[in-house]
């Protein structure tokens, strides 16, 4: 149990990411920033990413727990910086994952009576999310013999893991001159996905006075539901086979979905603009290659033989182990399932309010006449942002505020502080290079931490390359 509890905490402070791409999110000199609303103002005729390399995010970090406050060489004892740890975190402290992979981008200004910007492609994505099980670590680490009576909730394990392909195309208009709306619809399709996140029921130790056996240990009101799909089919492939089987559910062969993005930008004058978007405001219908897992009951066991019975040939002559576990299996059956199951995406919401100062980009007068007509950008702005991800114990929050300085058409770089479950000190960079069209972008998180990463809460990186004609 205690090593189980050492690689849960090693893998959770080795990666722990949020979705939040503030450094991104209203930076209207990169492509990607449509995917983050579709209704940014778009100041291009044409953007082509290069395949695999137009946008790559990752982030890592933990909201409760750095690899510094376990690993450090300060002389305190390993064991008891696990024991302080597991004291300081609560059920509500999380680890995630997220990572994700533009595959193909692309987007055009069409050329009728009522222009548009239309963009489509694929990314790859990779979010899992575990809440730290309080109870059950302290089982694990401890034991129970000072925590008689204590109930140790089954809600506390909740766990999700989702891989898969999405296939865009949105639309973005300028409604009126102060209102640009878009819309994006997405196809998912899911290659793995496993998740239990609805579990409750109770394991308790209590003292019998007078009992033979003085502890009796109780399971009450079990329910524990385990989802998967995709990995039976996978179950003793080789590596090559596997690939191939996960290429295929790539290539719309999984579990399918369908989910929307909308987002607004409304200009309330030369300065003053407010965007807003909701992402990901959809399900996945996972209809085949499921398995489910359900243990539901309850059962008491009035303590634990500590004598075998007498040997025969070196064996017990009564099986007492297996006849516990047959026990057990027969008062709290495992049941498992194949029928599917419906699997919401995790909704994201973003929202900013922003500010245009300084002279204008260009000596044209202000007038972007290659965009409809829209008003060309400020060297500099400034704001403030929010981000919201809906998960399995609440909302997950954010806020930002920002400067981002433009110097001509070449070069613009972006700087962030926030605030969220992972930190209070969060400083973060992007530069944008625009060179003959070619464009890169880079920006990074925590810029604080970069000398020593073990100490931070949470660093993120995310770059591309894509070709935008102006």
């Amino acid at each position: 149990m205690k090593k189980f509890l050492i690689i849960y905490l090693l893998l959770g402070l080795s990666v722990v990411v949020c979705q939040n791409k503030q450094l991104l999110y209203n930076w209207e000199v990169t492509p990607q920033t449509l995917l983050l609303n579709p209704g940014s103002l778009v100041t291009s005729q044409f953007h082509a990413g290069v395949p695999l390399a137009s946008g790559f995010h990752f982030n890592v970090g933990s909201s409760g727990v750095s690899v510094f406050d376990v690993f450090a060489d300060d002389g305190v004892a390993i064991n008891t910086k696990i024991t302080t740890t597991i004291s300081r975190l609560t059920s509500r402290d999380f680890f995630t994952v997220n990572q994700q992979l533009d595959v193909l981008t692309f987007g055009w200004l069409s050329k009728g009576f009522e222009p548009m910007y239309f963009s489509g492609g694929i990314y790859q994505e990779l979010d899992a999310i575990a809440y730290f099980p309080k109870d059950f670590a302290i089982l694990a680490w401890e034991g129970n013999r000072d925590y008689i009576g204590k109930a140790y909730d089954f809600n506390d394990i909740s766990a999700r893991l989702d891989l898969l392909t999405v296939y865009h195309f949105g639309v973005n208009k300028q409604v009126s001159k102060k209102l640009t709306a878009g819309v994006r619809l997405k196809l998912y399709s899911s290659l793995i996905s496993v998740s239990s996140t609805r579990n409750k029921g109770a394991f308790k130790t209590t003292v019998r006075e007078g009992s033979a056996n003085i502890y009796e240990h109780t399971v009450t009101d079990l329910d524990v539901e385990v989802n998967t799909s995709g990995f039976i089919s996978l179950d003793g492939l080789e590596q090559s086979q596997v690939s191939k089987k996960l290429l295929g559910r790539a290539l719309l062969g999984g579990n399918l979905g369908l989910g929307i993005d909308a987002g607004i930008t409304y200009q309330f004058d030369n300065e003053l603009s407010l965007t807003a978007s909701v992402l990901d405001l959809g399900a996945i219908f996972h209809t085949k290659d499921t398995e489910r897992y359900r243990a539901k009951g309850d059962y008491t066991l009035e303590g634990i033989a500590l004598v075998f019975p007498e040997l025969v040939n070196g064996e017990p002559a009564i099986p007492y182990y297996d006849n516990l576990e047959d026990d057990i299996a027969r008062e709290i059956p495992v049941d498992t399932l194949n029928t599917g199951y419906t699997q919401l995406r995790p909704t994201k919401i973003n929202a900013g309010l922003h500010y245009d100062f300084g002279r204008f980009v260009g000596d044209n007068g202000g007038c972007n006449c290659k965009n409809n007509g829209t008003k060309k950008k400020r060297v500099s702005q400034a704001g403030v942002q929010y981000y919201s991800i809906f998960r399995p114990r609440g909302l997950q929050l954010a806020g930002t505020l920002y400067y981002t300085r433009r110097f001509g058409n070449t070069l613009s770089i972006k700087t962030t502080y926030t605030i969220d479950s992972y930190s209070a000190k969060n400083i973060g960079a992007g530069m944008f290079l625009n060179i003959a069209g070619v464009n890169l972008f880079l920006a990074a998180d925590n810029l604080l931490q970069m000398s020593n990463l073990a100490k931070a809460n949470s660093v993120s990186l995310q770059v591309g390359l894509n070709y935008i004609l102006n």
